[in-house]
């Protein structure tokens, strides 16, 4: 399920990004088989409220950003792939 877009404000477009990077996160996560985001979070040494908040919408820095790639084994020429159009 995607992120509803309630938080969202009309023609807010760095929040549509932001909202497509969480989705993106997300989707990945699913994929690679990880169900429960809380266990991938503590098994690849991510606090799990922090990396909730970066499928959630919250800001992610760029460091972090690649920390979770790592984490699914995915560059981030392939994230950036797919989601951002």
């Amino acid at each position: 399920m995607k992120l509803n877009q309630l938080n969202k404000l009309p023609g807010d477009p760095e929040k549509d990004e932001i909202i497509k990077l969480a989705n993106r996160i997300k989707a990945l996560r699913l994929r690679a088989g990880h169900l429960n985001y809380e266990k991938f979070a503590l098994g690849n040494g991510i606090a799990r409220i922090q990396y909730r908040n970066y499928e959630m919408g919250g800001n992610i820095t760029y460091k972090s950003l690649l920390k979770v790639l790592a984490a699914l084994n995915v560059t981030i020429t392939e994230f950036f792939s797919e989601g951002f159009d």
